[in-house]
């Protein structure tokens, strides 16, 4: 089981951190991959070090693709053809596809929304543009996840455990973090 996640300039934090950690957790390989050479800084201040640049991925290698929000990150994110293919990719190829924050007006920016349930942070729907919006922490339809915003960014990886490694992974990982959701 592998995932990558994607980091841009501007990236949020808690959202990027939050999910490569929960994930790591719960034996899921995740790979960071930048969008530059070098350490990427968050909306917030904070570097990372991706383990490999976008150039180095191949979306058939994984199993999720993830894109975290936060400003102008998902700016980035969506104005990079490079991370608007591999998304299109991965959801032609079948893979789990999953956005957090503002993230999820990328997958609308890159087709793959058209007529699916998903959520964004609150007040930027407009931008879920085909969706049908959902006012729900955590939303899933299908092979795409979206969640509206840091305060759900456990919540939205733990959701990712359990698509990918099941429900007994999901549980023994929310019991171990005192989750209560």
């Amino acid at each position: 089981m592998a995932v990558v996640v994607f980091l841009a300039t501007g990236f949020e934090e808690i959202e990027a951190m939050g999910i490569v950690d929960t994930l790591r957790r719960a034996g899921i390989e995740v790979v960071i991959a930048g969008l530059q050479t070098g350490a990427i800084e968050g909306g917030h201040g904070v570097k990372v070090v991706p383990d490999r640049e976008i150039e180095g991925i191949n979306i058939a290698d994984f199993d999720a693709v993830v894109l975290p929000g936060g400003y102008p990150g998902y700016v980035n994110l969506g104005n990079d053809k490079r991370v608007l293919d591999a998304v299109r990719k991965a959801f032609e190829l079948g893979k789990v596809v999953a956005a957090i924050c503002a993230a999820p007006s990328v997958l609308a920016k890159a087709g793959i929304l058209e007529g699916k349930k998903a959520t964004i942070y609150p007040g930027l729907e407009t931008a879920l543009a085909g969706a049908k919006h959902i006012n729900e922490r955590v939303v899933v339809d299908g092979k795409i996840i979206t969640s509206q915003g840091p305060g759900t960014a456990l919540e939205f990886g733990v959701k990712l455990v359990e698509i990918l490694a099941g429900e007994k992974s999901a549980r023994e990982l929310k019991d171990s973090l005192v989750a209560n959701f």
